[in-house]
């Protein structure tokens, strides 16, 4: 078995706890269903959301979804000038038989435009 990384990003609408806590929910069961994710699998789920998303910990989202045992950190991402703006990204480390080349990684809501290589 491998750990394997897994990324996803989103778009969130508004700048408020309901709107972050709902689009982190979306993109995390987005990626399970993707992959076959088993919860217990999940190492670690490193959020992070570009500084004019401050309303809420996306991490709420994962606890709300029964997430109690997973390992969760919150963080913002660099303020590059010109950079897609109100956009969470999700890092989720799994334990997997599957190799990196059968990673589903899901970006969307505009966020694909961060990885047009995978579309």
């Amino acid at each position: 078995m491998w750990c394997r990384g897994i990324r996803g990003a989103t778009i969130v609408a508004e700048n408020t706890r309901e709107a972050i806590l709902a689009s982190s929910k979306e993109l995390l069961q987005q990626i399970v269903a993707a992959n076959g994710v088993e919860v217990d699998d999940v190492a670690f789920i490193l959020f992070t959301t570009t500084q004019d998303l401050n309303s809420a910990f996306p991490a709420a989202a994962a606890r709300e979804l029964g997430w109690s045992q997973v390992a969760l950190l919150c963080s913002h991402e660099m303020d590059v000038p010109g950079s897609q703006h109100r956009c969470l990204r999700v890092l989720m480390l799994v334990n997997t038989e599957k190799k990196s080349n059968e990673i589903v990684h899901v970006y969307h809501k505009g966020a694909e435009v961060l990885r047009p290589d995978l579309g």
